[in-house]
């Protein structure tokens, strides 16, 4: 088992090297082939093992990488799209324009007047606070830069002891509070709310917000709100309410066991944010779930928002 758990070690150790290398080059021309020299593995072996690990297209992830990179550029510069097309490696501004419409769904004229940071992808890093545990699920996490609008939230609350408090209790109060608003909702709300049916045609989430921003220096009495943005909670006269302020995040993807979702974000905050281009700040911190979310099944899917702003 040991033996086993070594390989796969070694064979993430291969993948940080190549990541690292497409982000330290990742405004030079890099096709598929040239990043295969530099791997242990052929071009087709390579693609298949990223694919594998990440669950992403090589060259997508690459091009992603650049088309993000650019977004940046168009939001913090003034630099003609005809120059950063360029000098991301893309043949013409025209190519540039119809691959970065592709991903977010503007023009880069249309992106830049926007003003807003929204799909940014970041370099995938390797978790290695997880990966020392041996505890190889979700290892490879590449976070995602979102800005997210104003948004009321039809809850229920209480009050948790946080990751970094003295005798952090949220494993145990988060799911009180959830299990609160779920007994809260009448029977109408609770089929829609719950449904995954009608959460897919509603688009419904399931929103914990962590209050950060209003917790003591001690992290011990952390508010925490949990519930859905439905439209059909808006009579529901025993849920609270609260406005979250439109805000950017960091957004962390996570899959596994709820309980490990710990370990991830102390390496987010002690590991990734210095090493990033931005700062974590003051705001309420997000956790989304879909609906039925299995908090102990190893497949289960959520995200954790994290405000952030760009490093000055």
């Amino acid at each position: 088992m040991q033996k086993e758990n070594q390989k796969q070690v070694n064979r993430f150790t291969r993948i940080g090297k190549l990541l690292d290398f497409i982000n330290e080059n990742i405004d030079q021309p890099l096709s598929v082939e040239q990043l295969a020299d530099k791997s242990c593995w052929s071009r087709w072996q390579l693609q298949r093992v990223f694919h594998h690990e990440t669950g992403l297209n090589l060259a997508q992830y690459v091009r992603e990488l650049k088309l993000s990179l650019a977004a940046e550029q168009l939001l913090g510069s003034k630099s003609r799209v005809v120059d950063i097309a360029l000098a991301l490696g893309f043949s013409s501004e025209v190519s540039f324009s119809r691959t970065f419409k592709n991903m977010f769904a503007y023009s880069p004229m249309a992106y830049r007047r926007r003003g807003k940071r929204l799909g940014l992808r970041t370099p995938i890093k390797l978790c290695s606070r997880v990966l020392d545990s041996f505890d190889l699920t979700a290892r490879l996490l590449q976070i995602r830069i979102e800005t997210r609008p104003e948004f009321t939230l039809h809850c229920t609350s209480g009050v948790i002891s946080g990751l970094f408090s003295l005798e952090p209790n949220y494993q145990q109060q988060v799911p009180k509070i959830w299990s609160e608003f779920i007994y809260n909702l009448p029977e109408v709300e609770k089929t829609s709310v719950l449904s995954e049916v009608s959460s897919k045609h509603m688009d419904i989430e399931l929103i914990g917000v962590v209050g950060v921003i209003d917790a003591n220096d001690d992290m011990n009495a952390i508010p925490y709100w949990a519930g859905s943005t439905a439209g059909a909670l808006l009579g529901t006269t025993s849920l609270d309410t609260i406005d979250v302020p439109a805000q950017e995040y960091a957004v962390i993807p996570f899959t596994g066991p709820i309980k490990q979702l710990e370990q991830v974000l102390a390496w987010l905050f002690s590991h990734w944010i210095p090493d990033s281009n931005y700062d974590s700040v003051d705001g309420y911190e997000l956790e989304i779930y879909p609906v039925n979310y299995d908090p102990e099944d190893s497949s289960s899917y959520m995200e954790y928002w994290l405000p952030i702003e760009p490093r000055g």
